[in-house]
């Protein structure tokens, strides 16, 4: 499966989650049912996955964690917030940029449709 596949079913996923759920709990709730629908769809995903940080050629643990990576391939950010701010893309491209993927979604379940609460980011590497 490509990336761009995998991308689409993961919002699929995402807006099934808000379509049962609707908006207003926390993220965690959206995080449990994420991964849940994923394995409904059979795709593997790895949650809190631990990020270390290289710095100056030393690899630190500054106890960084990924919400969801899905296949191995794409992060998921996840908020439930009033919008997606610019810092909130910064710091998906930074995990991109330190993980060494190249695809990100940051998905903002605190919305009235899903579709508004997704934004794509790419690593250019």
């Amino acid at each position: 499966m490509d990336i761009n596949e995998l991308s689409s079913k993961i919002i699929g996923a995402a807006i099934e989650v808000h379509k049962t759920l609707g908006p207003g709990l926390l993220e965690s709730a959206y995080e449990e049912c994420l991964c849940y629908e994923f394995g409904l769809r059979r795709l593997s995903n790895e949650r809190q996955k631990p990020l270390s940080v290289i710095y100056k050629g030393k690899e630190l643990d500054c106890g960084y964690r990924l919400d969801i990576v899905v296949e191995n391939l794409i992060i998921l950010e996840l908020k439930s917030c009033e919008r997606i701010e610019p810092i909130h893309q910064a710091q998906l491209l930074t995990y991109l940029k330190l993980s060494g993927l190249k695809l990100g979604l940051l998905l903002n379940f605190n919305i009235a449709l899903m579709r508004d609460g997704i934004v794509r980011v790419v690593n250019d590497l």
